[in-house]
């Protein structure tokens, strides 16, 4: 079996991060709903999600590329946590949370906007985690001809996600705000990070001849 494509890789990989109920989606939706500043919101998600991402796997590349036996370890421990976030998102499935998007309040200037959306996703530790160290890793282990399309993906993911958020919100507020919708995304997340885990360490073994 071969292993899966860099690009289907980095975008199930990002989207599966960061679908979780957190403030940067709550903003998202709510910017979406007023439709305010919808496009410079998501552009900026959608970028630094891109330049972070392109950061990790080319840092780490870098430092990866003389030390085969390190690429060996990290993607053991890329392959354990993603086996660990899918079986936190499975358990998550149980509980019933949901997304609420705070719509009162006066209006954002431009720049108000962009501060606050650069404060919830920059001033978000996991943010760092997520992107730079964890795709980061899993991209750098890919071959070197692979990396582009594997940060490609991922990336589009990022867009993917936050246009289909801001864009639809409408249509997805009133969906998001079932803790059964949570419980569906959440079981998937959690199938499809096993997905990448396995795929991972498949990765890691030559193909029989």
């Amino acid at each position: 079996m071969t292993p899966l494509s860099p690009l289907f890789t980095g975008f199930a990989l990002s989207l599966g991060l960061i679908v979780a109920i957190g403030a940067q989606n709550a903003f998202v939706l709510r910017q979406g709903l007023r439709r305010e500043h919808l496009g410079l919101v998501v552009a900026f998600c959608a970028f630094a999600d891109l330049a972070l991402i392109s950061l990790g796997v080319a840092g780490l590349g870098a430092v990866l590329g003389g030390a085969p036996r390190l690429v060996l370890w990290l993607s053991l421990g890329g392959a354990a946590f993603l086996a660990w976030y899918g079986v936190s998102a499975l358990r998550r499935a149980l509980g019933a949370e949901r997304l609420v998007a705070q719509t009162g309040g006066a209006g954002l200037t431009r720049i108000g906007a962009l501060a606050r959306v650069a404060g919830f996703t920059l001033l978000n530790p996991h943010v760092y985690l997520d992107t730079v160290l964890l795709v980061g890793s899993v991209g750098a282990a890919q071959p070197a001809g692979a990396q582009p399309l594997f940060v490609l993906g991922a990336g589009g993911a990022s867009l993917f996600w936050f246009g289909a958020l801001g864009y639809g919100a409408r249509y997805l507020a009133p969906v998001f705000a079932r803790p059964r919708a949570w419980q569906l995304l959440d079981l998937a997340v959690g199938a499809m990070m096993l997905l990448l885990a396995a795929g991972l360490l498949r990765g890691l073994w030559p193909a029989p001849v």
